[in-house]
């Protein structure tokens, strides 16, 4: 009796599989992304200016407070740490927002590229066309039309990680020591913006390196930081611009001359302003367009008039059927050979 043959089944499959694929579009340039999503009416946002980090951490200690998160204790640290300190080292399932440092040579000299060290602060960005919304495939992950918070609902989720692949900043994180966890990230303190409330990281913050506000106001704030001439004077707000508390005074830095945010992955409502390269913060070289928007116009391409998946669909079909009709000869000559 013949047999179907899983091997060559598999082979057909994959030829299918091609076939499929050459029923759309060969080229990449037939692939177009779609139309990238704008900036919300009331976006909100956080400027960061690494020049006015000081490394306190009073960030990473009230978002822990606000979120009610435990303290994050490496179990290399914990000969000396007694559960006493929070000393995260990145995101995790149990920190929302962590300090990181950038350190060259000897590190002498504060926001300076070559021997220097400067500090980072990382946590959601909240992006403008965020790729963790993108995959999600039961709408765990939402983006708020007006405010353009990016939020989770541990109710919808399923747990299938995919927010934590798709990220290019690696924000979402699982609690992997939790047999019931759950997804993670920064949700803006939305909690707290719901009570007229402003973030509690930028609250605390004694530098006004993390400054709350709408993202054009932000956007604004950074360009005449950048427009000013290093070593005047300038006033910086704190807290909520323009609502804050009392500003305080220093003088201009060499910025990078660049806004971090702006456009990079399809724009940000996280903003950053840097003495060193961006890079140098951890933060990724993007292409202007969105990864969402690029991997959406792909798959729109491919499943317009349901071209591809048709074409798989009766590969397959033909397969089975031909495997079926080579069964049914083998079977009928087997029948012959016994009657003779």
């Amino acid at each position: 009796m013949n047999k179907v043959d899983r091997r060559q089944f598999l082979r057909g499959a994959v030829a299918t599989g091609v076939a499929g694929a050459a029923a759309a579009p060969k080229t990449a340039e037939a692939f177009t992304p779609r139309a990238p999503l704008p900036l919300p009416p009331k976006a909100v946002g956080i400027l960061y200016d690494s020049t006015l980090c000081v490394g306190c951490k009073a960030c990473v200690d009230a978002c822990k407070s606000a979120n009610d998160m435990p303290n994050e204790i490496p179990a290399h640290l914990k000969r000396w740490n007694e559960d006493i300190w929070d000393t995260a080292e990145d995101l995790s399932g149990d920190t929302l927002n962590v300090i990181k440092t950038y350190l060259d040579g000897d590190a002498t000299e504060k926001d300076r590229q070559k021997d220097g060290y400067a500090f980072m602060k990382r946590h959601c960005l909240h992006c403008v066309d965020p790729s963790c919304v993108s995959v999600c495939p039961v709408s765990a992950m939402k983006k708020d039309p007006e405010t353009g918070i990016v939020s989770h609902d541990p109710d919808a989720c399923i747990g299938c990680r995919y927010c934590v692949y798709g990220c290019p900043f690696g924000v979402p994180q699982y609690e992997l020591n939790d047999a019931f966890g759950q997804i993670q990230k920064c949700q803006f303190c939305a909690h707290l913006q719901a009570k007229g409330e402003v973030p509690a990281c930028c609250d605390v913050c004694p530098t006004g390196a993390s400054l709350f506000g709408t993202v054009d106001d932000l956007q604004k704030e950074a360009e005449n930081r950048l427009a000013g001439k290093p070593g005047d004077a300038y006033v910086y707000p704190r807290g909520e611009l323009g609502k804050g508390r009392p500003p305080h005074e220093k003088p201009l830095p060499k910025y990078q001359p660049a806004v971090y945010g702006v456009d990079d992955g399809g724009g940000t409502q996280v903003r950053y302003l840097s003495a060193v390269s961006f890079q140098s913060l951890g933060l990724p070289k993007l292409p202007k367009t969105a990864f969402s928007a690029v991997s959406e116009g792909i798959q729109h391409t491919l499943y317009k008039g349901m071209i591809a998946p048709i074409a798989l669909l009766a590969g397959l079909v033909f397969l089975a059927r031909r495997s079926a009709v080579k069964h049914a000869e083998s079977e009928g000559r087997e029948d012959s050979g016994e009657r003779s």
